[in-house]
């Protein structure tokens, strides 16, 4: 057994199989290679990104700390399910300071934390429009929920779409009746940061 395939085999990641990449969401390990760079020999997973069009290579030594991880077990993908279906808790801090929290956590590769920023930056057809940061946060995070959840279910991305959006419907905050009493204060939280948002935009 060469040492790629040896060190590779500790972390328990195998050619062929789909993890998840912190900043790029879901990609499949094509290959591990060993390469030789200033005279040392470096073992890599070649991880392709089908979406993206992109393939990286990570060093089989970084792959923990860059947080290059297994894709959720079903429990975790029931529970973000379940954090998307609960209320919405929007701070009431600058939105720029919101939009780098929201960032950074579509970019944690935590599956919990990017379906909390689904859950927080989700409107339903009867709320405010988002401002256009708002929504490419939004789309980011939904994206990378989407991707885990049908490589997690083995299904489509339109069936996972569905069980995200009937999760989202679930919300306090959008049912029905609890609309006017809860929209009027989400509205209003929002309104605070109207003009910030617009800004932003």
């Amino acid at each position: 057994m060469t040492t790629a395939k040896k060190n590779a085999k500790q972390l328990g990641f195998k050619a062929g199989e789909a993890v998840v990449y912190p900043a790029h969401g879901v990609g499949r390990i094509t290959a591990i290679e060993e390469q030789e760079i200033a005279g040392f020999k470096l073992e890599l997973y070649v991880v392709s990104f089908e979406k993206d069009k992109m393939v990286l290579r990570v060093p089989t030594s970084k792959a923990e700390s860059v947080g290059m991880r297994k894709l959720a077990e079903s429990g975790l993908v029931e529970k973000a399910l379940t954090t998307m279906a609960g209320r919405a808790r929007v701070k009431r801090t600058m939105w720029s300071r919101r939009a780098q929290e929201y960032e950074a956590k579509i970019n944690s590769g935590d599956l919990i934390s990017v379906a909390e920023v689904v859950r927080d930056l989700y409107r339903s057809d009867a709320q405010p429009e988002q401002s256009y940061s708002e929504r490419q946060l939004y789309e980011a995070a939904l994206e990378r929920v989407v991707s885990e959840i049908a490589s997690v279910n083995a299904a489509t991305e339109t069936e996972a779409l569905k069980l995200i959006e009937e999760a989202l419907a679930k919300s306090p905050r959008r049912a029905k009746g609890a609309e006017d009493a809860d929209g009027a204060e989400a509205a209003e939280g929002d309104s605070d940061n109207g003009d910030l948002q617009e800004e932003a935009a």
